[in-house]
């Protein structure tokens, strides 16, 4: 219940946050907006060249749908 509360709070202070740039206004929650996986909303370990985190970006270059990326091995 505490994982589906966090969600819903930081997919609601980011779309006020969103909102209020394209305002022009100044975002009074600036600080405490992070950002979040567009797939499963997890908030920790983004990466922001894919918009995602860790394991979805994992998942999706093992799955060979992220263009560019693979595996490393040495």
């Amino acid at each position: 219940m505490a994982r589906k509360s966090k969600i819903a709070k930081a997919h609601k202070l980011k779309t006020r946050f969103l909102q209020a740039l394209e305002d022009g206004r100044k975002p009074k929650e600036a600080t405490k907006v992070f950002n979040v996986c567009n797939n499963c909303w997890r908030t920790r370990w983004y990466i922001g060249k894919f918009d995602m985190c860790r394991i979805c970006v994992r998942e999706k270059a093992n799955a060979w749908e992220l263009p560019g990326v693979r595996k490393s091995s040495w």
